[in-house]
């Protein structure tokens, strides 16, 4: 009991600090948050898209946001980033280790089991992910965030910076269809009134 309390305690420690941080970044750096509470309040799990990814920038100001929003999300990381002590900076702030490999090097559905399989055991789950998967220029997602959506029967919530503005936020919620390319053009579609760091290194989604 004590143990835990103590690594709750460490937890919490760890998120205040991750605040005060991002806080002096945004007020520094001139940028705003814009969360819908009500999204949050009415959303205990859903999958959480952050785009445009152009720029390493990109990870301060969204996960920035989240912080400051106090929304408590998780990420994907390789299993191996998850051991000590690297461990110690990813598992407070959200980190979950995944295979994304099989046995013969290929990548696969495991992460996609792994994360449903999650969903459906917790009440409460936000799943944080970069669907370009690059910063640099790709038309072609990856489409395993709309599968663990659809999967777990969960929403996707539409995750934004926009640096032309200086904010970063989360307004908008999207229930997938099962449709992926009609899917995909319209959450593209969504994204089009924000603008990358980067800008010319952001395509948007395309059918192949």
């Amino acid at each position: 009991m004590f143990k835990q309390r103590k690594k709750n305690h460490n937890i919490k420690l760890h998120l205040t600090m991750f605040r005060i941080i991002s806080a002096l970044i945004f007020k520094i750096k001139g940028w705003k948050v814009k969360i819908d509470p009500k999204l949050i309040k009415n959303n205990k799990q859903f999958v959480l898209l952050g785009i445009p990814h152009t720029s390493n920038w990109d990870a301060v100001y969204f996960t920035g946001a989240v912080f400051l929003g106090k929304i408590k999300t998780h990420f994907l990381i390789k299993k191996e980033w998850m051991r000590f002590p690297f461990n110690l900076i990813f598992k407070p702030i959200g980190g979950i280790g995944v295979n994304n490999k099989s046995k013969n090097g290929a990548k696969s559905s495991i992460v996609i089991e792994e994360i449903v399989q999650l969903f459906n055991e917790k009440k409460e789950l936000i799943i944080a992910i970069a669907p370009e998967g690059t910063r640099s220029f790709n038309p072609y997602w990856k489409t395993g965030f709309h599968q663990i959506a659809l999967q777990s029967k969960v929403p996707i919530a539409l995750g934004f910076l926009d640096y032309k503005n200086k904010i970063a936020g989360i307004t908008d919620i999207f229930l997938p269809t099962g449709n992926l390319q009609a899917d995909l053009l319209k959450i593209s579609d969504y994204y089009t009134k924000f603008t990358g760091k980067n800008h010319d290194q952001y395509s948007g989604y395309k059918n192949k």
